[in-house]
């Protein structure tokens, strides 16, 4: 009796010429395989704040506010062509705004922080406005300076606690509030930009971002359009810092540390950048990393480096990508 032959077959063959934008797909097997990352994703999210203990649950809150400050530089950079140096701005200002207006005046944090992100976004878009006739490096470079220009006038002025800072700000309720809470604004975060990138906004937008005379030339206004994008960006940021500032019941200056700028930037090349996936896996890998070599003293910005250096050699590509392609790699056997 001849044995049937088998061959094998990659899984995402007929998958990827039917789905490329347009999920058209035959069977559940076809979703499961397009479908397994985004659940894995959400799952792993969702699960960890579960096996952690206190401290690496704190760990954890630090490396998703990374990971939505990744998420807002590499849209910035990636769709919009303007690559933001002044993160931390973002953040100073929400958490200053939440953290004020519940210090002196009293309000709860329910409404604070929502008010702040919204008003924070506002504010920070408006410092930028001016700068987007600017382009590459000079753009960068004021984003870059702003922060550094509200640390040293409210030193000057000292005003918003000056250099001691405000303290005695209340609380998120309880820790699954603060873990919860950080999660889901990061998965809205995620999914609603990657979302918007295949609408026509975002077509614009990246458009705007390849050409922007030939955009201007279509009589489309590409000003509004970074202004929108600069405020969802600024949005992000400022959420971050005025849940931070709840978080640890004090603000004070060093919600403009350049930490907030640089950790993110360096998320993005290990993550991937231009993926938004990408700069999310990047600051789940480099925060947690950074804490385990604190017991190594000023040797873990070495080791530390060394390690991105090693990424950026070796895998200029970045995290996501690197799976990406080996998960569409894979192969299932077939009857010929």
């Amino acid at each position: 009796m001849e044995m049937p032959q088998r061959r094998k077959k990659r899984i995402d063959r007929s998958i990827t010429v039917r789905s490329r934008g347009l999920y058209a797909l035959n069977s559940w097997r076809e979703m499961t395989f397009l479908l397994l990352p985004r659940v894995a994703l959400v799952a792993v999210l969702c699960a960890l704040p579960l096996m952690l203990d206190m401290y690496w649950q704190r760990v954890f809150c630090a490396a998703a506010t990374y990971a939505m400050l990744a998420l807002a530089f590499d849209f910035l950079a990636q769709y919009a062509g303007l690559v933001c140096l002044g993160l931390s701005m973002f953040i100073g200002i929400g958490g200053y705004i939440s953290g004020g207006l519940n210090h002196y005046w009293g309000w709860p944090i329910w409404i604070t922080i929502p008010l702040a992100s919204v008003a924070g976004a506002a504010l920070g878009t408006l410092a930028l406005v001016l700068c987007l006739r600017l382009r590459g490096v000079y753009f960068a470079i004021i984003s870059f300076m702003l922060p550094l220009f509200l640390v040293s006038f409210i030193i000057a002025t000292s005003i918003l606690g000056s250099t001691e800072g405000i303290s005695s700000l209340d609380y998120l309720p309880n820790i699954w509030v603060e873990q919860y809470l950080l999660v889901g604004a990061l998965l809205i975060a995620l999914f609603g930009l990657r979302r918007m990138m295949t609408e026509d906004f975002g077509v614009i937008l990246q458009a705007i971002k390849d050409n922007d005379q030939a955009v201007k030339a279509s009589g489309i206004d590409i000003t509004a359009y970074k202004i929108k994008a600069l405020f969802m960006a600024a949005l992000i940021g400022s959420f971050c810092g005025a849940y931070l500032c709840h978080l640890y019941g004090w603000l004070g200056l060093s919600m403009f540390a350049m930490d907030f700028s640089i950790l993110p930037i360096a998320a993005t090349v290990m993550g991937g950048m231009g993926t938004l996936a990408g700069p999310v896996i990047g600051a789940f890998v480099l925060t947690p990393l950074s804490e385990a070599l604190r017991g190594f003293g000023q040797l873990r910005v070495v080791l530390y480096s060394l390690i991105l250096l090693a990424f950026i050699l070796y895998k200029p590509e970045g995290i996501l990508n690197y799976l990406e392609r080996k998960y569409f790699q894979f192969e299932r056997w077939e009857k010929v």
